[in-house]
């Protein structure tokens, strides 16, 4: 299987199943000398593991993180990362009963049309488990990051219907709320949405958003290596997102240029910023200096515990119920995960872009 393996100088391969003996990756081009240690990728395993809380399956899983190699002494030697966290709570007997079943909303079919075999226990590759390699990889990304004062901010913007009110917007309470909403009027009014999909053994959709504050200008690429080209490449390659907008995304295409334009002004102590931020923080596929923001649109999890008509493998139609564990919305638990490849594909850029300028690589090997 091809396809594994994402960036160009931070560049990360993830590897296991949902129903295997672990999951894992392997970062290369870590620069040398971050300080690392497991207690610094676990608080992010933390925020993506099943069974918080009643909207999240219950799949009972520690994702505890083991650095295997990469490290000395408390801080990355520039050789490559190898992060494992092993699976707990496997059970494949849920899936007997679909071994020769395409699942509607699944990848059971593409995967049998690709393959000529799939592995039916969760989704086998597919599942949204394979997401802690990316998880892990994005907690040390992060930690480059950080060295240069890059923040994030993400959150959940809607479930089904439901949506974050900008107005009420509190940071602070995005890790105190158990669906990850910086609202809480609008989470009131979204955990009773989810409960009326529990109750009709359906499930719902939303939107995550990630906000990144103080990236510097000029990542990106102007032709094919757009930094929201990646972005939404690496965002798309996460399993249940359908769409990708950053800034003012698909509603740009409603205003006018006079509406839409991110206009400059001089601020009293001579700085210069954007009056607005339409832009999203990148113009030409390069970034502009102001905040980041970028959205990932997720389905609604397909396995859902209704009677639903599915294709066998000798191409008869017959009906079934999914067994399982499975969460009735994805997004509060993917709110890392695409923080995680955001902040992968920004650490790539960020080591490309150090090659872009003659006085930059003066500054390294100038004497």
């Amino acid at each position: 299987m091809a396809g594994s393996t994402f960036g160009t100088i931070f560049k990360v391969m993830t590897w296991g199943e949902s129903h295997g003996k672990g999951i894992g990756v392997v970062i290369d081009g870590c620069p040398a000398g971050i300080p690392l240690s497991e207690e610094d990728i676990q608080p992010f395993l933390n925020r993506r593991k099943p069974g918080q809380n009643r909207y999240t399956t219950k799949r009972a899983e520690s994702d505890l993180v083991e650095i295997l190699s990469g490290t000395f002494e408390g801080k990355t030697t520039g050789t490559p990362i190898s992060l494992l966290v092993w699976n707990q709570d496997q059970r494949s007997r849920d899936y007997s009963t679909i071994a020769q079943l395409y699942r509607p909303g699944h990848a059971d079919y593409t995967y049998d049309a690709k393959y000529g075999f799939r592995d039916y226990r969760g989704g086998g590759r597919s599942s949204g488990r394979e997401t802690i390699a990316r998880v892990a990889a994005g907690a040390v990304a992060e930690k480059l990051l950080a060295e240069l004062g890059v923040a994030f901010t993400a959150y959940v913007r809607s479930i089904g219907p439901v949506e974050v009110d900008p107005a009420n917007f509190d940071a602070s309470r995005i890790e105190e709320s158990s669906l990850r909403m910086p609202d809480e009027k609008a989470e009131q009014r979204a955990l009773v949405w989810l409960e009326n999909c529990l109750s009709a053994q359906d499930s719902s959709g939303g939107v995550v958003e990630c906000i990144v504050e103080h990236l510097p200008a000029g990542l990106g690429e102007p032709a094919f290596e757009k930094l929201d080209a990646n972005l939404a490449k690496a965002l798309m390659s996460i399993g249940a997102v359908k769409a990708v907008e950053i800034g003012e995304g698909t509603n740009a295409s409603r205003l006018h240029g006079s509406e839409n334009n991110d206009c400059y002004q001089e601020n009293e102590d001579g700085t210069v910023d954007k009056t607005t931020n339409h832009s999203g923080g990148i113009l030409g596929g390069i970034s502009d200096g102001s905040p980041l923001q970028i959205r990932a649109s997720f389905k609604p999890t397909p396995s859902i515990a209704q009677p639903q008509s599915m294709l066998s493998r000798d191409g008869h139609c017959v009906t079934e119920t999914i067994q399982g564990r499975h969460d009735p919305t994805v997004v509060t638990r993917a709110v890392v995960v695409v923080e995680a490849m955001t902040a992968l594909t920004l650490a790539d850029h960020l080591l490309l872009n150090m090659t872009s300028r003659l006085d930059q690589i003066k500054k390294v090997y100038g004497k």
